[in-house]
């Protein structure tokens, strides 16, 4: 069934709200879509080597506080494993692309101010 005109109207006009917002436009780009689990599996990596160090440093303390610190890590593992997930091949794709893309424009603005 075709829309009517006031439909189709409508549907311009939200169209062009959308385009021109810029806090939109960030939120749905690819790097903006997997930003919060990009951070999510930065803090949990962090987690895997704190707890990898407390894991360690505990052995000489008592093997329980030792299992829970493994336990910690183990967590954080599997927060990564969800994270990873969830944003999937294409994903990861897009962060890789963005972060290729970010090395770059760091790259070309230290040989355009001679920086090295």
């Amino acid at each position: 069934m075709p829309l009517s005109d006031d439909e189709q109207r409508i549907l311009r006009d939200i169209e062009e709200q959308l385009q021109s917002d810029e806090r939109f436009a960030t939120a749905v780009s690819p790097s903006g879509l997997y930003r919060h689990s990009v951070k999510t599996v930065r803090w949990a990596a962090l987690g895997v080597f704190s707890s990898l160090v407390f894991t360690v440093v505990s052995l000489q303390v008592h093997f329980i506080l030792a299992f829970v610190g493994f336990l910690g890590m183990l967590a954080c593992v599997l927060v990564i494993e969800r994270q990873l997930r969830a944003m999937s091949k294409v994903g990861l794709k897009d962060v890789a692309a963005s972060i290729r893309g970010s090395r770059m424009a760091a790259q070309a603005m230290r040989s355009k101010f001679g920086r090295e």
